[in-house]
């Protein structure tokens, strides 16, 4: 009875997404800790920063380990990300940011990526035929996560009044669902002798980063991260900025706070909802196509309605959903384009875009708004990045078309 595709795949995954993805939380207690030290924000950011550098490069070596054993490298996850939280509780108590960027950043950052790939694999095994569908569930998990989190770290804070306190606990709460998650995942079927794969030649790294579409698709993927994230880290300032001088000050800050809570809603069910809709494509490179040419069109739109507040959140909105639909579409197209065996080590080696896009997204809008002092520029710059995406995955698409029978790495 415990043997199916909800006990064995969906549950475990959404146990350990729904607890990892809490690492978009990070706001809510950046000020908090930035007071407890003494010290400016921008340096506590740092935290999150490195968490999700390292999130995508423990994920890209991580891959062969998940390939191996998903249950043990479920269980290295949860361990992993419970002791960098628990550690940066530690080192808040000691006033430590070396300690908070070691635990939070370094520690809770490998825990993250090698959770986020490890139950990928086997809900794409369980669910053969949806597999957009499955990913999309799991990796909704993970948009969600920061509203589950704020609502439990929020009344904990209260109560505590302790930052350090409140992480400990959160450490106490995620290991249940982590753990639980680790001990019920498996496969459908042992796939290391799967005569499915009997012709698919071993997967090297060298090989996959030769290989011209696998970067293309790294360039894509980097690039709807990159300009998401340029727009999600200023979404409030950004209406602040528009609004204010129509609606005054007060009514801007309100409408920015409540446009930043729908996104996050956008952001999830964008991730589930392209999902099961490229399950209706012949080729799944099509819903990358869909993605940017909204994501161009909302922001043109915006930019036609001289950045009217009702387009501009309208556009936000539209970017968080497609932000997420970047992510939980990626393994199925890796999946069309290389084939199952080893998708868990090409996921994880794609997953260094995001990396990277963490690095340079946010950073690009601070840059481009202390150089001309407005955020429309910002909108006009995102344009023609968004065009790039869609050309790539355009030409994408017609490889796919040309050469329909997947290529090994």
């Amino acid at each position: 009875m415990l043997n199916n595709k909800w006990i064995r795949g969906v549950v475990p995954a959404l146990g350990i997404h729904l607890c990892i993805g809490s690492v978009y939380a990070w706001s809510l207690f950046v000020e908090p800790i930035a007071e407890h030290l003494g010290c400016e924000s921008r340096l506590v950011q740092i935290a999150f920063s490195l968490a999700i550098f390292f999130l995508g490069t423990s994920a890209a070596f991580a891959g062969p380990f998940v390939e191996k054993n998903v249950r043990r490298s479920s269980l290295l996850s949860c361990a992993c990300f419970v002791s960098g939280l628990l550690v940066t509780a530690l080192a808040l108590h000691f006033r430590s940011l070396a300690g908070i960027y070691l635990g939070y950043g370094c520690l809770m950052g490998i825990g993250l990526g090698i959770g986020y790939i490890s139950p990928v694999k086997t809900l794409m095994m369980w669910f053969f035929d949806r597999k957009g569908l499955a990913t999309g569930i799991a990796i909704m998990g993970f948009g969600f996560a920061s509203t589950l989190a704020k609502w439990i770290s929020t009344p904990i804070l209260g109560a505590t009044g302790s930052i350090a306190a409140t992480l400990a606990i959160l450490a106490g709460i995620y290991v249940v669902p982590m753990l639980a998650g680790a001990l019920l995942i498996k496969k459908p079927y042992d796939d290391s002798v799967s005569v499915a794969h009997e012709n698919e030649v071993p997967f090297r790294y060298t090989g996959i980063l030769r290989n011209g579409v696998f970067v293309l698709i790294w360039l894509m993927f980097f690039l709807n991260i990159h300009c998401g994230l340029a727009l999600i880290s200023t979404a409030k300032p950004m209406i602040e900025a528009f609004a204010g001088t129509e609606i005054g000050a007060v009514a801007a800050a309100a409408l920015g706070g409540t446009a930043v809570a729908v996104m996050g809603v956008f952001n999830g069910a964008g991730r589930l909802a392209f999902s099961a809709v490229s399950d209706r494509f012949r080729y799944r490179a099509n819903i990358y196509i869909v993605i940017f040419a909204l994501s161009v069109a909302t922001i043109a739109a915006a930019i036609l309605s001289g950045f009217n507040r009702y387009a501009l959140v309208a556009m936000l909105c539209v970017i968080s959903a497609t932000y997420g639909a970047g992510f939980s579409n990626l393994p199925t197209l890796l999946a069309d384009q290389f084939g199952m065996r080893n998708i868990s080590k090409i996921h994880g080696l794609s997953l260094t875009a995001w990396a990277a896009a963490g690095l340079t997204g946010n950073q690009m809008s601070a840059a481009i708004y202390a150089r001309f002092g407005s955020y429309d520029a910002v909108l006009y710059c995102l344009i023609p990045q968004f065009a790039l995406a869609l050309g790539i995955a355009c030409y994408v698409l017609h490889k796919r078309r040309t050469s329909p029978s997947p290529k090994q790495a």
